[in-house]
């Protein structure tokens, strides 16, 4: 059942535009996590535009600590929301399941900020040891 699409990139171009290998692409395929949009009569993925930007939020998902399953449900999430209208008896509810992901994504961006700092810090001392290192050969030469 392979489709040929119009404007459709192979998967080598997608994971230079993304950023991702191969390997991942093929991964979040396989977890029906980012399928293509298509084949070639060859048996090649297709990805569509829409495919390339959902592999971009899986990629921006990833340093969050998303699970698969997390990712699965937000990308599923956003098509749903994004198809209903706020007249819609679901949307309301959509809605709030979203700010539930918001909140998490916040959560964890703090987090991040935090261990950065740290990390930071850890390099600052580094340079710090060494530049106080480097003062001491000097003067012994």
């Amino acid at each position: 059942m392979s489709r040929e699409l119009s404007g459709a990139h192979q998967i080598g171009e997608v994971a230079e535009i993304v950023g991702l290998s191969l390997r991942t692409i093929r991964h979040y395929e396989e977890v029906g996590l980012v399928p293509p949009s298509g084949r070639t009569a060859g048996g090649f993925r297709l990805y569509a535009d829409g495919d390339i930007e959902r592999l971009r939020l899986v990629k921006l998902m990833k340093p969050l600590g998303f699970t698969l399953e997390e990712m699965r449900e937000l990308l599923e999430l956003g098509d749903r929301l994004h198809a209903s209208s706020a007249s819609d008896p679901e949307h309301a509810e959509l809605v709030d399941r979203m700010m539930m992901f918001v909140a998490v994504a916040d959560e964890r961006c703090a987090r991040l900020r935090d261990e950065l700092e740290q990390v930071e810090g850890f390099a600052r001392a580094l340079r710090h040891e060494v530049s106080s290192t480097q003062g001491t050969i000097a003067k012994r030469t």
